[in-house]
């Protein structure tokens, strides 16, 4: 379906000569410089609007304050290293100790170093400027170039500060061993003298760079979110679109960017007028160049004068625990399906797959005899409706000679073919979607781990027999050319899945299958074998696992299935030869009957008729 659709998609209509262009796309092409359409995507990133440094705003009320020397000052902790720059009193690098790239080599980098700075100030001057603080130079309070954070428990702060028309502006970063939490406040005195009053906007800017093997995929777990105060997550990813913007009014709890498994968040503990979104992607999304860009903002009102607006900054891994311990749903930003399906698989992962992966951990250090476990566990647990799914399906079984023949009788007349197959159905007792419903109850369980598994940062990086890492693909070897939707290598893991699944099939099968049956028994396999050899290995194996456990499962269901048929077969030959010892004529004492014995069960004599005597 999808080769059809892709070959009878109409081409695009061009452009009429002569329309007249939106004014708004107008001056956006202008001021942004958006390549041409028929530029390579290649192309298109190298020009990205990321790339280009900022505009120094030439306004009498910011003079003088953009010119200065920069100077980099490192803030070491056990989790991470930091790096702030004296331009913009702003981010310029964040990597983790204790999480690599793919390569598991490279830290994790939560900042895009090829913008300047990720932290941004930006507020309107009298003269109607926007003026962005990381044109600005500050001054720091630190005189070194790194600040160590060593004993748990430690505060470390790193206060910058500059002169801005009348007043100043001071920003104040606090450090703690021992967590991923950053603490920032913002101080303007005499905010009147360089902005106006409609307050400032807190900025994020970039997206959390790419950090796993295939960024195609990573482009479908990445996006720029927000939460309102007691209101719902919400947000953009850039699959569709290559630019999105969402506008938002009112209090918001938080705003934050995420890649699959990393995230930077920021808190407000006061007051908001609410909060903007843009995204912008360039390159196509199956472009293994592709890259995508964020600008996440807090609109802030104007502070009072001697006030100070506090932030709590998360930079570090998607771990629930840590995440849920904020009490702010930002947990939420991880997806778990389609709507339809993510009120039921959401409760599921968050309630039954994060505490069991929490509780096995403690004591089994594999995560890989994790997962197994974990198919072990949801196999039993829904093996009440696997056993009626099979019951069903054996007595559907039994019925195919029976449907076969009223088929071959009534020939193309398929209303009296559809009558006779629900008369058969309703003398047998047999419901023809009684193995249908109870597996579309396990669905729900299995879309859940679907989605759970490949967004799992426990799983990240933990090695299991060949794979090296369960959340990426485990290539056993790769091929010297790439197969559309498939890939440029074979998963071991996917391979063995796929075989099970043939070998599921086969068991549930009929000997008295008809072609198309047996068609579909092996096109499904190479269908879940093509699409499921790029994701998370973790997956597979449980899939794997949950297919072995099936199939032996439904052996032993079927063995069981044919032994209560054969008793029955035995009662009723049974209860056929006990009637048949029952002789033809013999009536009930009820009726007397001409067995010979009289209702007091004695036996009499037959009385012959007395001769008559002649006189």
């Amino acid at each position: 379906m999808l080769a059809w659709f892709y070959l009878t998609m109409p081409e695009p209509v061009p452009p009429t000569e002569g329309v007249a262009q939106d004014s708004t796309a107008a001056i956006t092409n202008e001021v942004q410089e958006l390549p041409p359409a028929e530029e390579t995507n290649e192309q298109a990133i190298a020009a990205a609007p990321a790339t280009q440094p900022l505009e120094v705003v030439v306004d009498s009320t910011i003079t003088g304050v953009q010119e200065g020397e920069e100077r980099l000052i490192a803030v070491e902790s056990d989790l991470y290293e930091a790096i702030f720059s004296t331009k913009g009193a702003t981010l310029v690098s964040f990597k983790l100790k204790n999480f690599n790239k793919f390569d598991q080599a490279t830290p994790i980098q939560l900042v895009d170093t090829t913008l300047q700075g990720a932290l941004s100030f930006v507020f309107t001057t009298p003269s109607n400027h926007n003026a962005d603080t990381r044109t600005f130079f500050f001054e720091a309070d630190h005189q070194g170039d790194l600040i160590q954070v060593d004993q748990e428990g430690d505060e470390a702060t790193l206060r910058f500060s500059t002169p801005v028309g009348q007043g100043r502006i001071v920003q104040t970063y606090t450090f703690t061993q021992g967590t991923y939490e950053i603490g920032m406040s913002i101080e303007q005195e005499n905010v009147l003298s360089f902005s106006t009053r409609e307050g400032y906007d807190l900025l994020w800017d970039g997206a959390i760079p790419y950090s796993e093997r295939d960024p195609t995929q990573e482009l479908m777990k990445s996006g720029a979110y927000y939460r309102t105060v007691g209101g719902d997550v919400e947000g953009l990813t850039m699959m569709k679109d290559d630019y999105d913007e969402e506008d938002v009014s009112g209090g918001v709890s938080w705003i934050g960017v995420k890649n699959q498994y990393f995230a930077a968040i920021i808190m407000p503990q006061g007051d908001t007028r609410g909060a903007e979104l843009i995204g912008e992607r360039f390159g196509e999304t199956d472009d293994p160049n592709v890259r995508e860009l964020y600008h996440a903002s807090l609109l802030m009102p104007v502070p009072l004068e001697g006030s100070v607006d506090e932030y709590k900054l998360y930079l570090g891994p998607m771990e629930y625990k840590r995440i849920n311990s904020y009490d702010l749903g930002i947990y939420d930003m991880v997806d778990y399906g389609w709507d339809f399906f993510e009120w039921m698989t959401r409760p599921i992962a968050r309630f039954v797959f994060i505490p069991l992966f929490s509780l096995m951990s403690g004591f089994i250090p594999s995560y890989g005899v994790i997962i197994i476990i974990l198919a072990f566990l949801i196999k039993l647990v829904v093996y009440p409706l696997t056993k009626s799914s099979y019951r069903s399906m054996a007595q559907m079984r039994e019925l195919q000679p029976k449907l076969e023949a009223i088929k071959e009788k009534h020939g193309e007349d398929m209303q009296k073919q559809q009558e006779a197959t629900m008369k058969l159905y309703k003398e047998s007792g047999v419901n023809p979607i009684g193995g249908c419903l109870p597996m579309l109850l396990q669905y729900p369980v299995i879309i859940a781990l679907w989605q759970f598994l490949p967004q799992s940062i426990e799983i990240r990086q933990q090695g299991f027999l060949w794979a090296n890492d369960l959340s990426s693909p485990d290539i056993i070897f790769n091929l010297p050319f790439t197969i559309p939707f498939y890939g440029d290598f074979v998963a071991g893991f996917c391979m063995l899945m796929g075989i099970s699944m043939v070998i599921q099939m086969r068991i549930q099968s009929t000997p008295s299958a008809n072609a198309q049956t047996k068609m579909i028994m092996y096109f499904m396999p190479i269908m879940i074998f093509v699409i499921f050899n790029r994701w998370a290995s973790g997956l597979n194996l449980y899939y794997l696992c949950y297919n072995i456990l099936t199939a032996l499962q439904q052996r032993v269901i079927n063995k069981n299935i044919k032994k209560e048929a054969e008793e029955e077969d035995q009662a009723g030959g049974v209860a056929k030869n006990k009637a048949a010892k029952v002789k033809p004529g013999i009536k009930s004492k009820k009726s007397g009957g001409t067995n010979g014995r009289s209702r007091n069960g004695k036996n009499k004599a037959k009385r012959r008729p007395s001769p008559r005597v002649k006189r």
